[in-house]
């Protein structure tokens, strides 16, 4: 798929691996909305990056469907979603697993995903074509220990990805999981503080470029899943 032109919509897309994918499709020019629940760190991302930005909660289906109409005033149409909203929380073992910290990660990480998807979905079978990228986790491949909470939500998330191939690939309609080892990102953070690069590990700069080459496949294929190690993380 040619990225020129096309209309793309990022969740989570202030910092970390959403704002490295937003940067490496506008340069590819794309036209990219990102959303983001905090309201300095959103416009400071779309102005820098100069796209459109729409302050939302991914878990509140309000929010949801303000997200796409606000898409859909601007761009007129959707070719491209990106399911990067994702927070974690709760690293303990199970018989310390709080039930607080269960509702929180999956209401972002799985139900968020999902809502964004079925309105995704609505306009892709209309229209006979789209795509959907999910962001996963090696963690979504084996877990691990006091990844209870997290790992749980990827593994959802792998699920309800090859749910939505089987149901939208006679519909034209890409569906993929990328699924990245650990990336010093701001993630997990309350501050929003951007860790450092170690020289060892992934950058977001690495899963962008994964998402591009995802979507730059030409549209009779598609990679339905594609996980990103880190070469030796020790």
């Amino acid at each position: 798929m040619n990225l020129k032109g096309k209309n793309i919509l990022i969740t989570g897309g202030s910092s970390g691996l959403g704002k490295a994918a937003a940067k490496e499709l506008i340069d590819r020019g794309a036209n990219v909305a990102i959303t983001a629940r905090n309201k300095e760190y959103l416009k400071n991302t779309a102005d820098e990056l100069n796209c459109l930005g729409i302050n939302a909660d991914v878990s509140k289906e309000e929010d949801v469907l303000r997200t796409y109409k606000t898409f859909l005033d601007k761009f007129g149409s959707l070719d491209v979603l990106i399911n990067n909203a994702g927070l974690g929380r709760g690293w303990t073992t199970i018989d310390e697993v709080a039930l607080e910290d269960l509702e929180y990660v999956f209401r972002i990480n799985v139900f968020g995903a999902a809502l964004m998807a079925r309105e995704a979905a609505k306009l892709f079978k209309e229209q006979n074509h789209g795509n959907i990228i999910n962001i996963g986790s090696t963690a979504a491949t084996k877990g691990f220990e006091r990844g209870t909470v997290y790992a749980g939500s990827k593994w959802a998330i792998k699920g309800m990805t090859q749910c939505w191939q089987a149901e939208l690939r006679k519909h034209n309609v890409r569906v993929m999981l990328l699924n990245p080892s650990y990336v010093p990102t701001a993630f997990g953070s309350e501050d929003k503080v951007q860790k450092e690069e170690e020289e060892n590990k992934l950058t977001a700069s690495e899963i962008a470029h994964g998402i591009v080459t995802m979507l730059e496949m030409e549209n009779r294929g598609f990679i339905p899943e594609f996980s990103v190690w880190a070469t030796n993380p020790f």
